[in-house]
């Protein structure tokens, strides 16, 4: 408040040096911010150019001509944009402004980051991104393969459980020729249905065998494309050769995969299981009496009994093989890099900052200045025009009046060269 003889507090004095303070600092920031501003917005316009540029397929002149273009209009944006809010919401004084022009501000940050910031992640970031797509590519064939080859082998342990059927019916043919099972000795009825089953068991078993090889060097090829691919992950040149290469090879690897599922062995052991209980040719009883070929029929019933369990124990295994979850599908599709940076985007967040925030500083500008532009009204409001003139000020304001009288006196001085007399009740040296 002013004291009684008008003149101003200590707390008003000390107000109205800060504004002035302010306002000195303010008028020196003013003369590089436009520049500066365009210096960021020509440099988001470069990194919005080499992010539009990755995007076009074509490399030919309307494809540059359309990414300038592009990048043109972002940095006019850019810059108008800003200039506009620099300037008009820190001198905004009612509380609707402020909120209306700080939503508009939100508004054309969020416009910002769509059609720029984006584009400068990819650039700033978009050779690693892609590269940290086939990364995660390889990753998953390279989990694909093993699980094929985990249940490929799985599947060759069941060569076990068929060769422990086949020994048990190959003793049981000894045990009947030596008539040890049906009481009669040498080769007759029985003895040949065991063998017909051995022998459909000896050719399960060989099957299965000759699988493990073809796996062992399907898994090995897979291997050396897995490494391969690994290697095109991290090698120098441009990342979009690289990818077209890696995606050759994902295709043979693919084929890889495919052949280890292949090799599984399982849903053969399957179907050989359920037919041999059921394929059983049984031959005539060829005993030299009634007794003998009771006991012989008697015996084949035995063995197609256990012929039935086996097949159930072997189904059962096979089952268990098949039951195992299978490998994921895996495929490499070829990804760009804008694309790249915004699906691994958490593995790239100082790019993401730092495209956001050549984009959106001049946001802190904004808040900066607006606080300035309200300590200075602050500081000189409740004041008279009068006292919060500077000593400058006055001495402007003096000059202009002699200024005034001058030409005022130049003026009175013509007409009196023209014999003319002064308007009524305007004093010599006085005009209108």
């Amino acid at each position: 408040m002013v004291d009684e003889r008008g003149r101003l507090t200590a707390e008003e004095t000390k107000g109205l040096r800060t504004a002035r303070e302010l306002e000195g600092h303010l008028a020196w920031l003013d003369t590089f911010t436009p520049a500066a501003l365009g210096v960021l917005a020509i440099a988001s316009g470069i990194y919005t150019y080499l992010g539009v540029s990755s995007l076009l397929e074509d490399n030919g002149a309307v494809s540059f001509f359309a990414a300038v273009a592009y990048s043109i209009a972002v940095s006019v944006g850019i810059f108008v944009f800003w200039s506009y809010i620099l300037r008009l919401l820190p001198s905004m004084r009612s509380a609707a402004g402020f909120i209306g022009l700080t939503v508009s501000t939100m508004v054309g940050s969020l416009a910002i980051i769509a059609m720029s910031s984006w584009l400068n992640a990819a650039a700033l970031a978009g050779a690693a991104a892609v590269e940290q797509h086939l990364e995660n590519t390889v990753r998953d064939y390279q989990t694909a393969v093993q699980r094929a080859h985990d249940i490929a082998l799985s599947g060759q342990s069941l060569g076990r459980e068929v060769e422990r059927a086949r020994r048990s019916f190959e003793d049981l043919a000894a045990q009947e020729q030596s008539g040890e099972l049906s009481g009669t000795a040498g080769r007759g009825a029985v003895f040949r249905v065991l063998t017909q089953k051995t022998e459909e068991l000896r050719g399960l078993e060989e099957q299965i065998a000759a699988q493990q090889p073809l796996i062992e060097e399907a898994f090995r090829e897979g291997n050396d494309i897995l490494s391969r691919m690994r290697e095109l992950t991290v090698a120098a040149g441009p990342v979009d050769q690289r990818s077209v290469r890696f995606s050759e090879e994902s295709v043979r690897l693919a084929g890889v995969i495919s052949r280890l599922n292949q090799y599984n062995v399982a849903p053969l052991v399957v179907r050989a299981a359920e037919d041999l209980p059921s394929s059983v040719v049984l031959p005539e009883l060829d005993g030299r009496n009634a007794s003998i070929r009771d006991a012989q029929s008697a015996t084949i019933t035995s063995v197609l009994d256990a012929l039935d369990q086996r097949s159930r124990t072997l189904q059962r295994a096979a089952e268990e093989v098949l039951a195992l979850e299978p490998p994921l599908e895996t495929a490499y599709n070829p990804i760009s890099s804008a694309d790249a940076v915004i699906r691994y985007a958490g593995n790239f967040v100082p790019s993401w900052a730092g495209a956001i925030a050549i984009d959106l500083l001049p946001a802190v500008l904004v808040f900066v200045l607006a606080i300035t532009q309200s300590a200075i009204r602050n500081g000189r409001d409740g004041m008279d025009i009068e006292q919060t003139l500077t000593l400058a000020d006055l001495k402007a304001a003096m000059n202009a009046m002699k200024e005034v009288e001058l030409t005022m006196g130049a003026a009175d001085a013509a007409r009196l060269e023209r014999g003319e007399r002064a308007p009524e009740g305007e004093a010599p040296g006085k005009s209108t």
